[in-house]
């Protein structure tokens, strides 16, 4: 059977399978693993490879780097070498290539962007993270000293002996573009050995493609965060990364106004402007930090600093919903080819159908299990009517086909379908996500693209895990009238799952 694999990053049924088809020898597959918690948030790996095992030992490599450099320039492990060193003030101490190679890029990149890039940046996070236990703004005289402690060196290079002096206490945190970094390293490492042709990574919503093959990235709508909301663009990359950044996934909420969790270290306000930034650039490193500093820029800044990379894209959606792009971002973006026309001579009068300005929200978070290598469970989410006939299929995610059976549920309404579709060559770029949480949305539309007729229906979350559990939550749900918000209890696969139905934001 050919091998195929759909992520709840690539398989959206909101989207038809993409026109393009990779560039890797025939005689190479494309084989994808993906797993929960690296780097704290969700890993997607693709490696062309002539089998299963080599393609194994690529996977492997690259993970195993990622350990090797967490264990270096981690923020959040206390015994990583970034953390000791922090801890070690005013003495000049020997460090490893990679954390000189990271504090040099951040004394490069502080001066690029005028400031706008700062590892110290945390002290002002943890004003904002401490105004919003008392559910208030932070003084002015907070920020301000803030600002200034944020503006004072924190430490001094020594190119010749490769040691690095810490000068102060203030904490500290490689955010920006080390996640980006430590994805270089690691397709680097998977690339170079024998028969991998290409390899694509995608970390958390950051992307790197390399080798010989395209990929068609799908760019996340900031304002419509459902894993199967329509994106805002789509893209074919080779050889690039590309990284977005964005205030809609993480941050404070303070007296009911959310606040990102990107702040502003030239005057210590969270970056509010710019909702989300993509950029697409030769380097992951390149991508990682732009994508950060475009959010705090403005439009006409952050065109100067992409003007100083070559190769370099970017497309910004600012608050008020306005784009602004690059001169080449069009030349990037491929056709909204095959995508499913949603019919409006629907079967059934418009008083009897389901309400169009409302949708299901399916909120999931899957279990965390002990240790970095554990990969998540095949899941599958659909619809059936009170007669138990399929609805609507919203998303499957799984690794190998020949396991499929094991979410039996689904495999016995669905799997007939399955075998024509194909969108193992799409990923999706967005914003960090925790690790774990996803929402998917339900439309009220059938397979056909038709609105469903109101009434009752079920709401079917399958999970398999291999030589592990399997889990099935059902839960019927009444849309005559409006339905009261759902929680459903957890299991062993789903921490826990919530359905609510709401009015759809524009």
């Amino acid at each position: 059977m050919k091998y195929i694999a759909f992520t709840f990053f690539g398989f959206l049924l909101l989207i038809a399978g993409s026109s393009f088809t990779s560039t890797y020898p025939k005689k190479n597959r494309l084989y994808i693993a993906d797993y929960e918690n690296i780097l704290g948030t969700s890993f997607e790996i693709k490696v062309a490879a002539s089998s299963a095992n080599q393609a194994k030992i690529a996977e492997n490599t690259a993970i195993n780097e990622i350990e090797r450099l967490n264990k270096i320039l981690s923020g959040y492990d206390a015994s990583s070498e970034f953390n000791r060193w922090q801890h070690n003030e005013k003495k000049a101490a020997k460090i490893s290539p990679e954390l000189f190679e990271i504090l040099s890029l951040f004394d490069k990149w502080r001066i690029k962007s005028g400031g706008a890039l700062d590892a110290s940046a945390q002290v002002i996070g943890q004003v904002w993270k401490e105004a919003a236990k008392h559910h208030e703004q932070p003084s002015s005289a907070e920020l301000a000293t803030a600002v200034a402690t944020v503006k004072q060196p924190h430490w001094q290079l020594n190119k010749t002996d490769q040691t690095a002096l810490h000068l102060d206490n203030a904490p500290l945190m490689l955010n920006s573009f080390v996640k980006s970094y430590i994805m270089n390293k690691a397709c680097d490492a998977a690339l170079a050995l024998n028969g991998i042709t290409a390899v694509v990574m995608n970390i958390g919503g950051d992307i790197v493609v390399r080798g010989n093959h395209a990929e068609q990235i799908q760019v996340s709508n900031p304002k419509a965060d459902a894993e199967n909301d329509a994106p805002v663009a789509t893209l074919l990359i080779n050889n690039k990364a590309i990284a977005t950044s964005g205030n809609y996934r993480r941050g404070e909420l303070v007296n009911g106004k959310w606040h990102s969790h990107i702040v502003d270290p030239r005057n210590g306000l969270p970056a509010d402007q710019i909702i989300s930034a993509t950029v697409v650039s030769d380097n992951a490193t390149d991508a990682g930090a732009l994508a950060t500093a475009f959010n705090i820029l403005t439009p006409e800044e952050s065109k100067t600093l992409a003007a100083t990379v070559p190769h370099t894209e970017f497309m910004l959606i600012t608050s008020d919903g306005k784009h602004v792009e690059s001169n080449g971002w069009k030349k990037l973006e491929i056709p909204a080819t095959n995508q499913i026309v949603f019919k409006t001579n629907n079967a059934f009068p418009p008083d009897k159908t389901w309400d169009p300005n409302y949708e299901l929200l399916i909120n999931l978070e899957l279990s965390q299990i002990e240790g970095m290598r554990v990969h998540r469970p095949y899941i599958a989410v659909w619809v059936i009517d009170k007669d138990k006939k399929p609805v609507r299929n919203i998303a499957l995610w799984y690794r190998k086909p020949k396991y499929l059976d094991e979410i039996n549920s689904w495999y016995d309404t669905y799997y007939s379908k399955f075998e024509t579709e194909d969108r193992s060559l799409i990923s999706t770029t967005s914003a960090t996500r925790p690790a774990g949480k996803y929402t998917l949305k339900w439309d009220g539309k059938n397979d056909k693209g038709e609105l469903v007729k109101r009434g009752s229906y079920t709401i079917m979350i399958e999970a398999a895990r291999e030589h592990g559990t399997h889990q099935l939550i059902k839960q019927e749900m009444d849309f005559t009238n409006t339905p009261k918000p759902i929680t459903l209890p957890g299991n062993v696969e789903i921490a826990s799952a919530s359905l609510n139905y709401i009015k759809k934001v524009n």
